[in-house]
């Protein structure tokens, strides 16, 4: 469990179980937000270390694994987000910045979701993978908490996933944005939950099996 508390100001939630079959939605760990030389770059190594923590657990227990990256092909693609974040140019499909971190060590069966906005669902077929993969609960890492991970949070919700958020394993290039962010989601959203008490839990699922 987290240690957000909410107020008694906020609404009464209930506190969700993962299903049998999560699957591990990894947002943006690409390198193009991971390494501070790109405009759009931060240093956050730590954040690395934990989805890595957590990638060998789902990859432990053959659990689906996703990432995505954010690619533009021609000048139309995201006119407006793009115009109004001009660094989103450096985003190419020939851009080492669009890359998977190689910290990751992305496995070639671990697809790769190519997206325009910030919601890993908008515009993709991430919710079509995740069915066919038997996904039932969704667990979201990544970069940044409070953009593309928080709009795959709340897409996640409104494709009926219960959602789970490891807060170590993503992070903000604001403070302020990353604590805001996560007591947001946690109120409304999701699990936000500590790295290690959600593999306690996977280990908890598997052996129900």
């Amino acid at each position: 469990m987290s240690d957000i508390q909410l107020t008694r100001s906020d609404l009464a939630r209930k506190g969700q179980s993962l299903g049998a079959r999560p699957a591990l939605v990894v947002v943006d760990m690409i390198k193009g937000f991971t390494d501070p030389a790109c405009p759009l770059g931060s240093h956050c190594p730590e954040v690395v270390a934990a989805n890595r923590t957590l990638l060998n657990a789902f990859r432990n227990r053959s659990l689906p694994v996703f990432f995505t990256t954010v690619v533009y092909h021609n000048p139309d693609q995201a006119r407006v987000f793009r115009t109004r974040l001009p660094a989103l140019d450096v985003l190419t499909p020939d851009s080492e910045w669009v890359k998977v971190d190689p910290a990751l060590a992305r496995r070639d069966n671990e697809p790769l979701i190519e997206k325009q906005w910030a919601s890993s669902f908008f515009q993709t077929d991430l919710d079509q993978q995740l069915k066919a993969a038997g996904a039932d609960s969704l667990v979201v890492t990544g970069l940044t908490t409070s953009g593309c991970v928080r709009a795959t949070v709340v897409d996640g919700l409104q494709h009926d996933y219960p959602v789970f958020v490891p807060e170590e394993a993503v992070g903000d290039r604001n403070p302020d944005a990353h604590a805001s962010n996560l007591f947001d989601m946690h109120a409304k959203y999701a699990d936000v939950v500590k790295t290690a008490g959600l593999i306690a839990d996977l280990d908890a699922g598997s052996n129900q099996d």
